[in-house]
């Protein structure tokens, strides 16, 4: 059997680690390295870069994509959406999402994942028609969590009738919260493959319990033979398990590594060199931690949790919030602990322990994943919890609503777009005008950057633009480079 793995690197890592703060110039420089290791696929986009290209960096998302994919004609990119959602909380118009993976796959995606983590894949159809009529592959995640509810038998069920509806190219176990275990991976792997037949099967984890990199070897030990890594300094921690790790464990269980390693060496050298240029953090080594399969938080929000907490003078009640996320969740007929889940639930639980009434004070979103508007939840919801949310005032008003449907044209001339190209129109439908504006404003997008895997290069490179007098001079060996540079008026 042969190993293949996806590189998170360019997404999910630096989203778990970074904030999402990974500029497209830090990425090209080493993107053509990155196509010569013979990855299966690269993971380029979901809905949070898109968020985080527009409001901080300024970049234009579309152009990102393209600039990637040119650097890297050998390796598919792979993009991922929410369904309904895209980038909000609220629900969008199916129009608009079809129009959304039109233009993924026309911009150079050719893998367009779409999670639906209440697993009910009637929210999904006219996505997966619309992925499919595109020509790209469809990708269908599995969302793991631990709860009574979430079995092998309702995992497997989930997946008979996945097939039976959406027809997926390929279907992964997506471990959001890094909380699968290798003893589950023995269990639950061999159930979904039996519903799966020859449709390959992959695993996506965190290392947020420290366990992923020894649930990836029990799949491997059972026939999964694509897994989702990152390099260092954006693996570990809330990200994935480290290529070099993965390959070392393939290599002893006797799997094929038919990968580039000096080049992958050469990726994570790259990136050790952003990390210190831009003062980033390195993902490290986590202790297990018993708690993170109670509340289930995604690593990444436990530190938005925090800040929300100190917002209000709360900062040691963090552990509090926790433990009410649990108590919610737990009344909620366990939801996976993922977009947008986690974040109304956490949300919803800051509320309760501020104000120190529960359900007194309630979100939109709520009101929502009581009237069942999001999908189906995995279990009843306790119905003395959703009596109290739908009686409230604001809830009262929005139990005959339902999501309008327009027609993408019929969107662009409501907000006076109809000349607008898609790719734009795309963006100021999802995020406000001034966003948009100023990325247009900004211009042509920065792509200047050193590459960090030849230190001496990018050593030079930055010498040369740095503007200010001065003199440097190296040497070694028989090689020696004196520069002097001089003020300018």
């Amino acid at each position: 059997m042969k190993l293949e793995l996806i590189d998170t690197t360019l997404r999910d890592a630096h989203q778990s680690l970074w904030a999402t703060r990974m500029t497209t110039a830090m990425m090209l420089p080493i993107v053509p390295t990155i196509d010569r290791v013979g990855y299966k696929m690269i993971d380029l986009m979901g809905t949070v870069q898109f968020d985080a290209c527009v409001r901080y960096l300024r970049e234009d998302p579309w152009e990102r994509i393209r600039l990637i994919n040119k650097a890297a004609p050998n390796t598919p990119l792979a993009a991922g959406f929410r369904s309904e959602g895209l980038t909000g909380f609220d629900i969008v118009p199916d129009a608009l999402v079809c129009l959304w993976i039109e233009r993924l796959v026309a911009n150079g995606i050719g893998e367009v994942m779409v999670l639906e983590s209440l697993h009910d894949w009637n929210n999904v159809k006219a996505f997966a028609e619309t992925v499919h009529k595109s020509g790209a592959q469809l990708k269908i995640p599995m969302v793991y969590t631990e709860s009574p509810v979430h079995t092998d038998e309702y995992y497997a069920s989930r997946t008979r009738e996945l097939m039976k509806t959406l027809k997926p190219d390929v279907v992964y176990i997506k471990d959001a919260n890094g909380v699968i275990t290798p003893e589950r991976v023995k269990t639950l792997v061999p159930a979904l493959q039996a519903e799966l037949g020859d449709t390959p099967l992959e695993l996506h984890s965190h290392c947020t319990t420290g366990l992923a990199p020894a649930a990836y070897a029990e799949a491997m030990k059972l026939g999964v033979q694509t897994l989702h890594t990152a390099v260092p300094p954006l693996a570990n921690g809330a990200s994935q398990p480290p290529a070099f790790n993965v390959i070392n464990n393939a290599r002893r269980l006797g799997l094929d590594v038919d990968l580039d390693i000096e080049a992958i060496k050469a990726e994570s050298k790259h990136f050790e060199f952003v990390a210190s240029r831009e003062g980033k953090p390195r993902g490290k080594l986590v202790e297990y931690d018993v708690f993170q399969y109670k509340h289930q938080i995604p690593g990444g929000m436990i530190s938005n949790l925090e800040f929300m907490l100190a917002e209000r003078g709360l900062g040691d009640r963090l552990e509090e919030v926790l433990e009410e996320i649990a108590r919610i969740r737990e009344e909620w007929g366990y939801p996976i602990m993922v977009t947008p889940f986690s974040q109304i639930l956490g949300t919803q639980a800051v509320l309760h322990v501020v104000s120190g009434k529960r359900y007194a004070m309630t979100t939109r979103e709520t009101i929502m994943y009581m009237l069942e508007l999001y999908g189906a939840p995995p279990a009843p919801i306790d119905p003395n919890v959703k009596d109290r949310v739908l009686s409230l005032p604001e809830a009262r008003e929005m139990l005959n609503w339902t999501p309008p449907q327009p027609t993408a044209q019929e969107m662009k001339k409501q907000m006076g777009l109809s000349n607008v190209p898609d790719d734009e129109f795309l963006l100021r439908a999802l995020f406000s005008g001034e966003h948009v504006d100023a990325v247009i404003a900004a211009g042509p997008m920065n792509t200047d950057y050193p590459r960090g895997d030849v230190p001496l290069m990018a050593l030079i490179e930055t010498l040369i633009k740095d503007k200010r007098p001065g003199h440097f001079s190296l040497s070694k060996g028989g090689l020696g480079l004196n520069m002097k540079k001089k003020a300018t008026s």
